[in-house]
């Protein structure tokens, strides 16, 4: 009988059947540790931010979670269109990156980008500014969209900049995730 261990911060670890614990995992193939684990209070912290808009796919918010935090992104705030920043599959995803924002799910995205202090810079997939030569201004605030219809017209008209990055023809438009990553990488330069 193979064993997994669960570990509990308030108690030593607890070694339960592998039955047991597939119970209590979601994953395919868990790697054999859980850690029961309070959702932080988000807290005002100055800096960047990042803006969602309707990103649903987990692994896509995930994605972004670990990326906002590698490049030193102080917030997320997602809108309730958004996959639940907490839910086990964004967990995975963002590797701990959780750990180094402050994260807040909204009711309204609008109001919170027009209560941003800093440049607003908003992804679209065409016509706007080319990345590489963008006048970026920190604190910086970006605005990604969903996968499927981007960034609303009301979030585009609150932006200081509208952001696109250059493609080859042909290709219509790049995983939301892969696209934060770029801008993100560029806003830290």
């Amino acid at each position: 009988m193979q064993r997994a261990e669960i570990k509990s911060l308030a108690s030593s670890p607890i070694l339960v059947a592998s039955k047991v614990f597939e119970a209590l995992s979601d994953a395919e193939t868990p790697q054999g540790v859980a850690a029961e684990i309070e959702i932080p209070s988000p807290e005002a912290r100055p800096g960047d931010q990042v803006f969602l808009e309707g990103v649903q796919d987990a692994g896509n918010v995930g994605a972004i979670l670990r990326t906002a935090a590698a490049f030193g992104v102080s917030g997320v705030v997602l809108d309730r269109a958004c996959a639940d920043p907490w839910s086990p599959k964004v967990l995975r995803a963002g590797m701990g990156g959780h750990f180094a924002l402050s994260i807040r799910q909204v009711e309204d995205l609008k109001a919170e980008v027009g209560r941003f202090k800093g440049q607003v810079a908003c992804t679209v997939a065409r016509d706007g500014a080319p990345l590489k030569g963008a006048k970026l201004v920190r604190p910086l605030g970006w605005i990604f969209g969903s996968e499927g219809h981007g960034v609303s017209e009301a979030l585009q008209e609150l932006s200081n900049v509208l952001i696109t990055i250059p493609l080859a023809p042909g290709t219509e438009s790049l995983n939301v995730a892969a696209a934060a990553a770029i801008c993100l990488y560029q806003g830290a330069r």
